[in-house]
């Protein structure tokens, strides 16, 4: 079989990879054709275009640079129009990929798999329309998303598993002494991780919060950030003499830290699969009025992060907007640091795993697949 896979980020591209070594698993005549990254290319098959070239985050950057997303598009129905696949296979990304899936399916004719589906439990539920409309199997990542789509008219959704599980349960970490020694760490002190999260403008935000933290209340830890190559590297200049960088190792940074501090989104719960007590912290560029206005309209979940959205109550101590300054996350931090307090939240980690369940994402949703086109 064919298979044209479009990711349009780096975790994208890490789940992308996966589910390219899945489908090879069960198909002996794969072959892969995709938008994605370094992984996905590594894991075989032709790179189109990289995702650092094609992700446009934010309402002013997407305006800034429409002509250059119409001419992505333009180009990549062409593309798949060429290639022929046998399936389109859609890794979230919704912007650009809602658009690819109407084209494949109702101009070439071709089978849609949703892989990873866009959070429209989140915001944006006029979405399900064109997911139920366009695809043909939607494999959800959270165990409640096939209920919820199922409300909502959908009933394509199968729960497959959440590929975080699958790429932390899989990672084989160093040695901490390794760790600490390899990224010139004290190795007698205890290590607090600092998230600020992978696209520009959160990333900036972050590091000023981060910089404002009273280190001296920290001298006994380890404050390491972790910085990304999927971000300029400029992003990192004004990050604190006080607090250590390492690139590109974040699931080794949290597979020895003590505590850690999230900017919110899948990285929370990468944290919380590593069993490491976390704040989530998320800077708000606006008015506090603002944003609850903001919030209210757009925002129909209780929590922003996927820890609590997924236990369904206040696990881990969200820090947002307004809520958030660096009073209130030293205080957070504080607390996590506590013997008691941190009891509590691993308890709710276990929780969160036994919810979440043991499958192979990957493979479950490549099984599938490929059980579909061979009884076309």
């Amino acid at each position: 079989m064919r298979y044209y896979i479009i990711a349009g980020e780096a975790s994208g591209d890490l789940h992308g990879s996966n589910l390219i070594k899945s489908l090879s698993a069960v198909d002996d005549e794969a072959e892969f054709r995709f938008y994605g990254g370094d992984l996905m290319q590594q894991a075989g098959g032709c790179l189109v275009r990289h995702y650092r070239d094609t992700a446009v985050m934010g309402f002013v950057n997407v305006l800034k640079n429409a002509g250059k997303i119409l001419e992505n598009i333009k180009f990549c129905k062409q593309d798949i129009k060429q290639y022929k696949p046998n399936a389109l296979i859609l890794i979230d990304y919704p912007g650009f990929n809602l658009q690819i899936a109407k084209y494949a399916k109702k101009v070439l004719g071709l089978k849609v798999f949703y892989y990873i589906p866009p959070k429209v439990w989140a915001w944006k539920k006029g979405r399900i329309k064109q997911i139920n409309k366009h695809t043909d199997a939607v494999y959800g990542i959270f165990p409640f998303e096939p209920g919820f789509y199922a409300d909502n008219g959908c009933q394509k959704v199968v729960y497959v598993g959440n590929p975080c599980v699958q790429a932390v349960r899989s990672y084989k970490c160093g040695t901490r002494e390794d760790f600490t020694r390899q990224n010139g760490l004290d190795c007698s002190k205890e290590i607090i991780a600092l998230l600020p999260g992978s696209r520009r403008q959160e990333v900036t935000d972050t590091i000023k919060l981060f910089n404002s933290l009273p280190f001296e209340a920290y001298a006994n830890y380890n404050l390491v950030l972790a910085a990304t190559s999927a971000v300029d590297k400029s992003c990192y200049d004004s990050v604190s003499e006080h607090i250590h960088i390492v690139y590109n190792q974040t699931y080794e940074l949290l597979s020895h830290s003590y505590a850690a501090v999230v900017n919110s989104g899948t990285a929370t719960l990468e944290t919380a699969l590593f069993n490491v007590p976390q704040v989530v912290c998320y800077p708000v560029n606006a008015p506090k009025l603002l944003y609850k206005i903001a919030r209210n309209l757009f925002l129909k979940i209780e929590f922003v992060s996927l820890v609590n959205i997924i236990c369904d109550y206040e696990a881990v101590t969200e820090l947002v907007g307004s809520d958030l300054s660096s009073q209130s996350l030293q205080a957070e931090l504080q607390k996590i640091l506590d013997k008691e307090n941190r009891r509590s939240i691993l308890l709710s980690y276990e929780y969160m795993n036994k919810k979440l369940g043991g499958n192979i994402a990957s493979d479950a949703a490549a099984g599938d697949m490929f059980k579909t086109l061979c009884c076309r």
